[in-house]
Formats: C-alpha cells, structure tokens, sequence
C-alpha cells in the first residue's frame, strides 16, 4: 500500500497507485467536488529534495502543466490542474480506464494487426500537428508515452520536457540533450535547433517497432546508438517484413528521413498519407490465411522444434508465403536464385530431365544449395497439389535478431548434412 492511498491532496482522494515513472508515480484519484476519476501524478520527493538537480526536476515536473495544459484536443492527455500541498507537488490529470502503452505491441511475437497500427499512428500524428500548431514540441514520443484503449483510442502523454516556440514562453523548459536516446531525432542527438519533425521522427521509429518488433538503429551502447542515429540510413521496413504495402514502408522512410528537407514537415501530411494507406487497406483482398494461422502452422513444422515463438514470428514475418496450384512451378532448373523453401502445407515433386525425381512433404525443404552459393538450381520444383511454401533468402535471415540467425543456421547446416548423407549414400548404392 502506497504511503498516499486514502489521503488527499487539495480536493482530490487519493484512490490507488496506478504506475511508477521517472518523473513520478501515477495514482488513480477522484475529483471530490466534481464526481470523476483523475489521475494523479506525484513528484518523487527525493528528486525534489536532492540539492544539486532538485530545482531543476522541479521545473521539469511542472512544465507538464504548463505546456500540455494549453492544448485540447481528444488524442492528448487533458490536464485539469496542478498543485503543491506542503512539500508534496502534484498535476491532475484525464484518467484513460483501460488504457495501458504501446509497449507491449512493440514485441515481434505480439504485433497489433497492419490496420490497427496504421490506425493509431494516423491518430498520433494528428494529435501531434495540433500540439506543434499550438507551440507545443512533445520531445519525448515513444511507446511508453503513448496510451491505446481497447477500442483503439489513442492518448498521447507525458509532455514533461516538451518545449514551448510561442513568444510567450516562460523558459522552464529544459534544454540541451534531452529525451529518451533511443527515440531522439539526429538534430536533438546533435543537440541543433529543433521543431515539430523531430517527434515526427520519433513517430516513424514507433511506427517501425509496432509493424516489426525491432528498432531500426538498434545498437550494443549508448555511444554508437547515437552514431546510428545520426548517419547510418534507417533500414528499409521490408527487409523485415515482406508482407508490407510498399506505401506503408514509404511512409515509415519518409518518416525517418535524416534530411529535414526530405523529412514530413507537419503531422497533418503524415496523416494524410496514413489515412490514404488505411483506405488502400481496407480495399485490398482479404488473404485466405492469417497471421496467426500461419504462425501456428510453421510453429508445428519439425525444422522449427526448439525455435521461441518469438523467433518464429520474426521468420514468419521477414517471409514470404506462396501459395501454388496443382503442377505450378516452384523452380526452373537452371535459374539463378538464393532462395530456400520450407513446406508447411502440400507435397512438392523434384524432376530433373522430365523425370521425377522424388516427393517432399511438409516439414521438408528444398533449395539449400541456391541459399548457400547462389547457384544454378539442378532441378525443377513442381507443386503436387495445393501446396503452401514459406520462402526465405540470406538477406531476410540476416535482418533476423542474433540468436534467431544463429538457430536458425544450425538447423539449416543439420538439413544440408541429413540431405548431403543420403544424396552420398545413394550413389554408393548405385555403383
């Protein structure tokens, strides 16, 4: 039990605690006078009272107040007051019943659906043209500051150390190299003038982690985190997901352009571009098979026993699933190609010289030579019926996290050896 439940603060009842941050904790509260659930943030009084950041922390914790209290808009956490009572400071804040962060999507085994994403950060990029029309840069954009309900409403908070461009500003925001570094555009890494498409920017690398599971400038520290973010190019979204409209990933690119120039200007043309992909969405062909129907069923092919689902839905997603008919042709003998082939439904018949060959099976594979070298294929692949392939290349593989390009490899080179002993043992039986 929190030291503060049950007690009150000016005319608020302290209910329960709701979350704890770093620029204080959360608790649900009831408006006494007014009848209605509030959250209350409380500053943390040992940042308050520490003698050499305390002042500091302070301004920081009331800029909150001061910069997203003057913006109104149904995207934004609404703030109704804040207070100090005794040594205790507090804002009051719009309570969202059910909301919780986009944290928990950012997740490669626990990605929203396309349209839920596109979704929610249409509603995110016009919430942020509002702000940066008002004066208002968030600084701060990333999933844990943004709440979704379960309807998909969407709430953008914590404006701690927003920064205010009108002529009215009071100048208790804080400066310099500020923000979560993960999430920081190249001109506040390089600690240069910023505006609005810096938290476009930050937007474009939520965008990224919400449709992959992975951050675009992942690095081993602190130091060459920043180095990425300001002159490596962001990865093309496709290399890790193949079943992306195009216009989504250029939307996600123009998003995280470095150039300014390159860059949305405002969150309104973001938004447009979002809203046209939605539509794009709505009117494509619905696929015969999920998502999740296609995770489970790679999930149950021998070949990934001992894969975390977590993997599997890097795989199934860096992928491309083909589906063939009856006779179609998966191979030409004689082709260039780097691809590999895993069956998950179907029967696939290898012929050579118009002579059949042998029968794969789902769980079989086929193409590893291709994969290795880049060969030409000895063989042609035909479909023996329905037939549902997942189809992988180096590149895809190599966008994969570290410990799924390695499973993977193992699993790989243990099929290349099984192939290569049998393909060996059947000529020594035949000479």
């Amino acid at each position: 039990m929190s030291r503060f439940d049950g007690r009150r603060l000016g005319k608020y009842q302290v209910l329960r605690e709701i979350n704890r941050g770093s620029m204080g904790t959360v608790y649900l509260g009831h408006d006494l006078y007014i009848d209605r659930p509030v959250a209350l943030k409380v500053a943390h009084s040992e940042q308050l009272d520490d003698e050499e950041s305390g002042e500091r922390y302070r301004k920081m914790f009331f800029n909150e107040a001061h910069t997203a209290g003057r913006l109104t808009h149904p995207n934004i956490i609404s703030i109704f007051d804040a207070g100090v009572e005794g040594e205790i400071c507090y804002i009051v804040m719009e309570y969202v019943e059910g909301g919780h962060t986009l944290k928990q999507y950012c997740r490669s085994d626990n990605l929203l659906p396309i349209e839920q994403v596109v979704e929610i950060s249409f509603k995110c990029a016009r919430a942020l043209d509002y702000a940066h029309r008002q004066g208002v840069i968030h600084r701060d954009i990333k999933p844990t500051n943004i709440l979704v309900t379960e309807s998909l409403d969407i709430k953008v908070g914590d404006f701690g150390i927003a920064q205010l461009t009108k002529m009215d500003a009071t100048g208790t925001m804080p400066i310099g190299l500020v923000g979560s570094p993960r999430y920081m555009s190249p001109e506040q890494v390089a600690e240069d003038y910023i505006t609005g498409q810096t938290d476009l920017f930050a937007l474009g690398i939520v965008m990224f982690e919400l449709l992959t599971g992975r951050h675009p400038f992942e690095a081993a520290n602190f130091s060459r985190l920043l180095q990425r973010i300001l002159h490596d190019p962001a990865p093309l979204i496709s290399e890790f997901r193949a079943d992306l409209p195009p216009e989504l990933a250029r939307i996600v690119a123009r998003a995280l352009a470095k150039d300014c120039a390159v860059r949305y200007g405002m969150g309104a043309e973001m938004a447009a571009d979002l809203a046209q992909s939605f539509d794009n969405l709505l009117e494509a062909p619905r696929e015969n098979i999920s998502e999740q129907e296609r995770f489970l069923a790679v999930q149950q092919l021998d070949f990934f026993q001992g894969f975390p689902d977590a993997e599997i839905w890097e795989i199934v997603r860096a992928g491309r699933w083909q589906d063939y008919a009856a006779d179609a042709e998966v191979i030409v003998e004689g082709e260039i190609d780097d691809s590999f082939y895993i069956i998950v439904y179907g029967e696939v018949k290898v012929r050579k010289n118009q002579r059949d060959l042998r029968s794969l099976f789902a769980g079989d594979c086929f193409g590893e030579m291709g994969y290795l070298a880049k060969t030409r294929r000895t063989a042609s692949i035909f479909a023996n019926g329905p037939t549902s392939l997942l189809k992988l290349n180096a590149s895809v593989i190599s966008q994969a996290s570290l410990n799924c390009q390695v499973r993977f490899l193992k699993v790989f080179l243990r099929t290349l050896i099984q192939r290569l002993s049998v393909t060996t043992e059947k000529m020594v039986h035949a000479t």
